[in-house]
């Protein structure tokens, strides 16, 4: 029978956890610990989910700030900017939004940002220490993969995980951690250059699909009983719908679902876990902050 990895309901259930602990440490005298993010330009997606990261903070205890920049603003200002948030004794972990406008080289940006304040797990020295299996920030979706996986039980140890996407910020970090010891699993990453992609696919226990093409993944590359997490989200439009458009994945759920054990839906699947996991890193950087205070 079908069941749905929830990332909704389970997103409210760790908020709540998160925000009694908060609780705790500000009844015992402490600062509560402190999110930033910082945005260039005038993007709406960028503006949405900062607005997002800002609601889930302040649900939680947390402080929030949002330094926000004109689509013009130079890489040296940018970079002056990060560098007064490194130092900033009061704030536990910034993010900077990407897309940065065109003219601003985003590494030079990211290496630009705190190991000790990167909560997103962008910068070589946190990517280097996850790959390495060292105590690391991680980047929030994959994060946010593995927490479902573990919250939900779903059996990982011996079981052949396929990743279809190889970007820095999903695939790549996901099929490490997945191939780590507490997961356990025999990881296999796809990519738009693989051969035989479909059959792979179908040999997957686990498959986590993070391609950036709608409905990329059907009936065909499934096999029945599969654990699916679809990574993808796009806006399909849709004039049946009061908002003009509906939001598909990157798995045709209408085909493969009915061969699941476990799927994530969309929305309300990975995404919630996403934010979630960037106040799980924020926690993390906060009471390393407290300890070497």
């Amino acid at each position: 029978m079908l069941q749905l990895l929830d990332g909704k309901a389970l997103s409210i259930q760790i908020k709540e956890e998160i925000a009694n602990e908060v609780r705790r440490l500000t009844a015992a005298g402490k600062r509560p610990p402190h999110l930033a993010a910082v945005i260039v330009g005038n993007d709406g997606a960028s503006q949405t989910y900062v607005a997002n990261k800002e609601k889930s903070s302040h649900e939680v205890g947390f402080t929030s700030s949002v330094y926000r920049y004109s689509e013009n603003t130079s890489e040296k200002d940018l970079l002056e900017a990060i560098n007064f948030l490194n130092n900033d004794p009061e704030i536990d972990g910034f993010i900077v939004q990407l897309p940065l406008p065109k003219h601003i080289n985003e590494q030079h940006i990211i290496d630009a940002i705190s190991p000790d304040k990167d909560v997103d797990g962008f910068t070589a020295i946190n990517v280097g220490r996850m790959v390495l299996g060292e105590d690391a920030f991680v980047p929030a979706t994959p994060m946010g993969i593995c927490t479902l996986l573990q919250r939900y039980g779903i059996e990982t140890t011996g079981k052949h995980c396929v990743v279809i996407g190889r970007s820095n910020i999903v695939g790549t970090p996901v099929a490490n951690l997945l191939s780590r010891k507490g997961f356990d699993c025999t990881v296999t990453l796809c990519h738009s250059r693989t051969k035989n992609l479909p059959e792979l696919a179908r040999s997957a226990d686990i498959l986590v699909v993070a391609i950036g093409k709608p409905e990329f993944v059907t009936a065909d590359m499934v096999k029945e009983g599969a654990v699916v997490i679809d990574v993808g989200i796009h806006r399909i439009p849709d004039e049946s719908k009061k908002s003009g458009y509906r939001i598909i994945g990157d798995v045709k759920h209408s085909e493969v679902d009915k061969l699941c054990s476990w799927v994530t839906p969309v929305p309300g699947g990975v995404g919630p876990l996403t934010i979630i996991s960037l106040l799980q890193n924020t926690m993390k950087a906060y009471k390393r902050n407290l300890a070497a205070q």
